[in-house]
Parts: C-alpha cells; sequence; structure tokens
C-alpha cells in the first residue's frame, strides 16, 4: 500500500479548484478542532447537490472539505464547480476506483478528525459534526466513533467491536457514521486496492483486531447522517462480496477453522443470493 503522506494540492489531476487555489488553508484552534470531510463521486448530478449541501450547512464552521472526482462527464463537475468558494479542495481525474479515491482524499487532507460522506449520502442534520466534537471532547482517549445512520429499512447505531470476528454486522455506517482521529487513521495506514469490494472492511479489521484502536459508538437520537440505497455498496453482487470478504479474514492471518465455519454458515444462510449470482 502507498505511504499516508501528507498533500496540500495533486499534481498528477485534469481539473482542480477550491478554497486552497486562492490561499486559503484552514487549521485547528484550541476549541475547535479542524474535521476533514472527504467526498468522493463519480457521475453522480443527481444526488451530489444534496450531500454538498448537508456538509456546507453545518453548525459547526472548522472543517474542511476534500472532493474527488473519477472524471466525470455528466453534470457533476458543473456542480462541483458552482461550490468552488466552500469547497477547500477538488480534483478530478481517472483513478483505479473508490478506494483509491478515499486514500487521495486522506492524503489530502490536513484536519485532526477525518470522515467520509460519499456523493449518495448526506449528513442527517446540521448539528452532525456538533455531536462528533462533543463525543472526542468527552472520550479522549478514544480513536474512533460510530454515529447512528439511517438507512433505507432503519436507524443502525452502536458498535459491537468483538462480532468482527465472525460478522460485518458490527457497526453502523462507513460513509456519514465513521469519524476516526488522524493520527490513529496513520496507525492503520490507507486503504488497499487489491480489495475492489469491502476494502472498508479490510481497514476496520486492521484498524480493530491489529492495531486494536479503541472506539465507540453514540446514542441513537442523535443521528449522524443518512446512507441511500443504489450507491457503490449497494450495485455488487453477493458473491464478489462474499469471496473478498473471506480473503480478508485470511490476508489477515484470521484462525482459518473459524474462516471455514463462517463460509459454510454464510453459504448456507445465502444459497439463494449465490444460486442468483451464478445465473
Amino acid at each position: 500500500m502507498d505511504k499516508f503522506e501528507d498533500l496540500k494540492f495533486y499534481d498528477k489531476k485534469n481539473l482542480d479548484g477550491g478554497l486552497r487555489k486562492k490561499g486559503i488553508f484552514k487549521t485547528s484552534t484550541n476549541d475547535k478542532p479542524l474535521i476533514s470531510i472527504i467526498t468522493t463521486v463519480l457521475n453522480n448530478e443527481k444526488y451530489l447537490r444534496a450531500c454538498l449541501d448537508s456538509i456546507h450547512q453545518q453548525e459547526y464552521s472548522n472543517f474542511e472539505h476534500i472532493v474527488i472526482d473519477g472524471a466525470s462527464v455528466d453534470d457533476t463537475l458543473n456542480i462541483i464547480k458552482n461550490y468552488d468558494d466552500k469547497i477547500d479542495y477538488w480534483c478530478s481525474q481517472k483513478d483505479k476506483g473508490i478506494y483509491d479515491a478515499f486514500n487521495l482524499g486522506m492524503k489530502l487532507s490536513s484536519g485532526e478528525i477525518l470522515c467520509f460522506v460519499n456523493s449518495d449520502d448526506k449528513f442527517y442534520s446540521n448539528k452532525t459534526l456538533n455531536y462528533v466534537c462533543k463525543e472526542f471532547k468527552n472520550k479522549k482517549n478514544v480513536d474512533f466513533i460510530f454515529g447512528p445512520v439511517k438507512k433505507h429499512w432503519a436507524v443502525l447505531y452502536g458498535y459491537k467491536p468483538w462480532k468482527i470476528h465472525y460478522s460485518w454486522g458490527f457497526y453502523t455506517s462507513h460513509s456519514t457514521g465513521f469519524f476516526i482521529k488522524r493520527n490513529s487513521a496513520k496507525k492503520v495506514g490507507l486503504y488497499n486496492l487489491k480489495y475492489k469490494y469491502s476494502s472498508d472492511y479490510d481497514y476496520f479489521y486492521r484498524m480493530i483486531v491489529l492495531k486494536k484502536l479503541k472506539g465507540l459508538g453514540t446514542k441513537k437520537e442523535n443521528i449522524f447522517g443518512v446512507f441511500r440505497r443504489g450507491g457503490f455498496s449497494s450495485k455488487i453482487k453477493f458473491l464478489d462480496h462474499f469471496k473478498e470478504e473471506i480473503q480478508i479474514r485470511l490476508d489477515n492471518k484470521q484462525n482459518k477453522l473459524l474462516v471455514l465455519i463462517i463460509i459454510i454458515y454464510k453459504s448456507i444462510k445465502h444459497i439463494k443470493k449465490i444460486i442468483k449470482d451464478f445465473k
């Protein structure tokens, strides 16, 4: 994996812009840590405005917004340019997929706290960043937090790290719900581009099991975000996801007998999905 280096601009872009290009760079203050919000997008003119508005309407003002576009060919770039005086830095170029874009966004970030808001998703209210800062202020020994996220079937909340050994249903959402301290993120490293569909699972496994970082789930009533159906993860076939999940467990040296049990159990539980993917 590439090194988690610090960048202010990206020299391999096709196009770029934002406040940094005008010489404006934000920093943390004593009472207001800078939060870096990373948005990745590719051809999403339909939902991008709602995503951007939810970010730039936050009550908490000390945040920077990094937007990574994968060389969109619809109206996405024009929308981004309309927010040029609000976005701290944006760039557009072809990449190797969403996790490559995540990595570039992390390198370009400079905040004490990092988060991701994918272009399909949005913050639930203008108080999300207030909730985040309050949690980190009150729990100084915590490396990361998972906040409640509204998905199409329910509000997901809580954090159950012990479940990671047999299930990925231990957290709320990567987009809009996951916030991590910059220094802690550097211990984990970048997203592994070996995994096309589930590199966030690998990231969380390294974060929780290998690096043993401390996290918490926040209260259900303070909803952080809205996860919209139809984004990147919603378009992946079950079998592709399943095979990569197993490879992630093996690559991270999880007990092979336990991995075998997981394979058998999930194969039986999801046999209809597996058969459908083979058709």
